[in-house]
This record gives C-alpha cells, sequence and structure tokens, in this order.
C-alpha cells in the first residue's frame, strides 16, 4: 500500500492568466473550495496521511496561510517543498527525494479532479509504476497510452502525432522506490524538461508498468474554460458533497476559524 503522496502545484500557469497574477492556479476557486483540496481528498481517501506539496516560490506564503495547520487535529502531515523553477512533472520525485524516503509513492498534479475514487487501486500497489487512463474524444492533447487486455502498457507517446489509442493519461502516478533514482537518470528533453512519459517508459521497458481505467469524470482545470467547466459538473455531479469527512471536517474548522477573525475585525 502506498503511503505518501505529493502534489505538483508549482508552474506559472499562463493559461489561466491573469487569474494566475495574483495567485496560484491550484488556489483558484472549483465551485465552493479552493482547487488545491480535490487533489487532496483524493489522496486523503486512499489512506494516504502523510503528503508533499510542491509549491512555486512566489506563492508559498498562500500555500501557508491557507494549508499549513488545517489539518493539525486530523493526522494528517503536510509537508512543503518549494520548486524554484518549474523543470518538468518528474523533477517532483527528485524533489521529494527526502520526504519520499525509499518508500512508494503517489503523485498527483494540482489541478486534476477525479470522479472515481482511486482508494482500491492506491491500497492494492506493491511494485513497479501505475498510471491511470481515460477514453477521451481528442487523445492527441495529452499523453497517451496503449494496453492490453490485462492491464499491462504496451506503448506510451506524448502528444501523439499518429493515433496511438483513445486513452489519455490523468496527472495521478504510482511509482515503487526505484523512482527516485530512475528520474535522476533521465534527460531534460528539447524543451528542458524532465518529462513524466520518460519516467512511465522507464517502468514499461522493465514490463512493470500497468494500467487502469477511469470511469468516471476527469477534470484538467488548467484552462479558463476547464476551470469553468471544472465547477460545473463538480456542481452538477455533487462531487463536492463526497470528499472525506475529514477533509469537510476540517475545511468547516478553518472557514469558522477565519470567519471569527474577520467578525472581530468589524467589531
Amino acid at each position: 500500500m502506498v503511503k505518501k503522496g505529493i502534489i505538483l502545484a508549482g508552474g506559472t500557469a499562463t493559461r489561466l492568466f491573469p487569474l494566475t497574477a495574483t495567485t496560484s492556479k491550484q488556489l483558484l476557486p472549483v465551485y465552493d473550495r479552493q482547487m488545491i483540496f480535490y487533489p487532496l481528498n483524493t489522496l486523503i481517501k486512499a489512506g494516504i496521511r502523510d503528503i508533499l506539496v510542491i509549491v512555486a516560490p512566489e506563492h508559498s506564503g498562500q500555500f501557508l496561510n491557507l494549508l499549513g495547520s488545517i489539518f493539525k487535529n486530523y493526522g494528517v502531515r503536510l509537508v512543503f517543498e518549494v520548486q524554484k523553477v518549474a523543470r518538468g512533472v518528474a523533477e517532483a520525485f527528485i524533489l521529494g527525494e527526502r520526504f519520499i524516503d525509499g518508500a512508494s509513492v503517489a503523485l498527483i498534479l494540482g489541478d486534476n479532479i477525479f470522479e472515481d475514487d482511486l482508494a482500491g487501486a492506491v491500497k492494492k500497489f506493491r511494485t513497479g509504476g501505475q498510471i491511470f487512463a481515460k477514453k477521451v474524444l481528442d487523445p492527441g492533447r495529452s499523453g497517451v497510452v496503449r494496453f492490453d487486455a490485462k492491464g499491462r502498457a504496451e506503448k506510451i507517446v506524448e502528444k501523439p502525432k499518429e493515433w496511438i489509442s483513445d486513452y489519455a493519461i490523468p496527472g495521478f502516478y504510482l511509482y515503487d522506490s526505484r523512482v527516485v533514482k530512475a528520474a535522476k537518470r533521465l534527460k531534460p528533453s528539447p524543451r528542458g524538461e524532465i518529462e513524466i512519459t520518460d519516467l512511465h517508459n522507464f517502468y514499461l521497458k522493465k514490463k512493470e508498468l500497468k494500467v487502469a481505467v477511469i470511469k468516471g469524470a476527469w477534470l484538467d482545470a488548467g484552462t479558463m474554460d476547464s476551470l469553468l467547466e471544472a465547477g460545473n459538473i463538480v456542481k452538477s455531479k455533487r462531487l463536492h458533497k463526497k470528499f472525506h469527512p475529514l477533509v469537510d471536517k476540517a475545511i468547516a474548522e478553518f472557514n469558522e476559524e477565519l470567519a471569527g477573525i474577520c467578525r472581530k475585525k468589524l467589531i
């Protein structure tokens, strides 16, 4: 079972400018709560209570103000790491080396929202790597995976120009303890980033990369349109009502404390 999780919430989010001129993308609201709570909920529902949040330096204080002590009474340990320059998704494992400390780990992108409960896959994971797949209408916009009937990955291509399959790879990954060493050995791509696709392929070549299909909604709230769509889907599917009770209680306690502070200022 995976007991450690990483949320990658750094980057500049240029596609959401000017909304991100003053705050992080992951602190923007998705319906009734900040975006960051959705990946947090995914990890906590999966039984993960030890979580590293990787943030950009210009927004680190905002993350601390919101999350620094929100789970102090609920048995969840949050630690933070500053990513000075975004150098690719796979860099999260290098930045998180000390946090991972030889354990298996889950990585979730801070702008990815899942309707499915992924706890079963997380609890069953033992070794190798596991990615997820979602059937989409436009697979060429992201990483794409082809896999066999037993859920074994056969081929992965980032934004393929030719059809590979209809299954895109969402931003949630499970890896065993070899992931840090593997990430360190990756060479930057032509765009200067350590690509998560190359890390997938490291395990694929060893025939140790499994694929699980996601049936429910997968939301990548990284553009103006997708951010709006995410809020509408969260509302219509009532995803905000399906949070782990621990997360709901922590948010309610934080909001009440914040409201109390505001009331005192008005007196």
